[in-house]
């Protein structure tokens, strides 16, 4: 086992959330966890297809980020999207729909795990390799500063949030967009979901400098290290990353320390990483710790808690009973859609 980083701490002050907020978050989290338990079981069982990326143990990055944004602003994800469309609002019926290759899905069918998109939801997509994600998510920020800054728009001050891993820190597109970013002062927070794996690659073999964060300086940009175990943090981080962002102060690179608790696909025997690493991350689960800290605050009750798990779970199930009853895209539809309509 690697020697673990530091997780970076965050005095959150009691006032930060209201119950109502608190709720939210849970639910969120709850929904991301919930959601990739039922794919893993639909997939074992032969019902689902194709490549399969879980979020387990990731979920605090995807709720703190995104839920502090507004429903129109951009989100760009990876190909471990599922969480992502979720917290983007994004229906579970669509996603799970899409999963099963229905023509109900998000990607009406065609998409399936790996290439989520909703354009309802300013969704931007899932995407299949690494980092490819990078320079769409650039170019949705670009287009919120050219029609407020050339097209006088003063209503386009949107803010779109990228997600990638600590694989993809290392692909060229990372660098030549953050330049980019930085240079025409973009609305845009680029985060990185570091879970120390890389499908097998171990960061600290892959990269010169394991503490991402600190690579923003080099483009004159702000860095923040957070704990991504902890939700609560990242939304600090994160709203005061919107908050530059919207006020035309540019781009902010996050770095999200997290980990996933299952292998890089379902297909992944996960058979690399040491049994006393899991057992480290396992104890911080995020869901547990912002569980712990609502009923702590008096912000909710064990009661409320599991009136959410059991909501969430009937969301679920319907998801999946949608998903089954949907029908499946015809062949005749088979070249919809790879062109804009005129």
């Amino acid at each position: 086992m690697v020697q673990e980083r530091s997780l970076p701490s965050l005095s959150i002050p009691q006032t930060t959330i209201t119950r109502e907020q608190g709720l939210m978050l849970y639910e969120d989290m709850v929904l991301g966890r919930t959601f990739e338990d039922k794919c893993a079981e639909m997939y074992y069982r032969g019902r689902m297809f194709g490549f399969v990326h879980l979020y387990n143990g990731q979920e605090a990055v995807s709720t703190g980020v995104i839920k502090a944004m507004r429903p129109d602003d951009y989100v760009c994800s990876t190909y471990r999207d599922h969480v992502h469309a979720l917290s983007a609002g994004v229906p579970a019926r669509e996603v799970m729909a899409e999963l099963f290759g229905k023509a109900t899905g998000c990607s009406k069918g065609r998409g399936g795990s790996m290439h989520l998109f909703s354009a309802k939801h300013n969704f931007l997509g899932g995407f299949a390799f690494v980092a490819e994600g990078i320079p769409v998510a650039t170019g949705a920020a670009f287009q919120t500063m050219y029609r407020r800054q050339v097209m006088g728009d003063a209503k386009a001050d949107q803010v779109t949030a990228c997600f990638f891993g600590d694989g993809a820190s290392n692909n060229g597109q990372f660098f030549e967009c953050l330049n980019m970013a930085a240079l025409w002062k973009l609305p845009i927070l680029f985060v990185v979901e570091n879970n120390k794996w890389a499908i097998g690659m171990a960061h600290e073999r892959a990269s010169s400098d394991t503490e991402i964060y600190k690579k923003a300086k080099v483009f004159g940009m702000v860095g923040e290290e957070v704990d991504g175990m902890d939700v609560l943090a990242v939304r600090t981080v994160a709203e005061a990353a919107i908050a530059r962002a919207r006020a035309g102060e540019g781009p902010t690179l996050i770095e999200a320390l997290t980990y996933r608790f299952r292998g890089h696909s379902l297909a992944d025997p996960d058979e690399l990483r040491s049994r006393e690493e899991k057992e480290f991350w396992l104890k911080r689960d995020p869901i547990k710790k912002l569980g712990a800290y609502l009923v702590e605050q008096e912000l909710a009750t064990a009661e409320d808690l599991r009136a959410i798990e059991q909501k969430v779970q009937a969301i679920v199930e319907d998801a999946v009973e949608f998903a089954e009853a949907s029908p499946e895209p015809r062949p005749e539809e088979l070249y919809d859609y790879v062109f804009a309509d005129e």
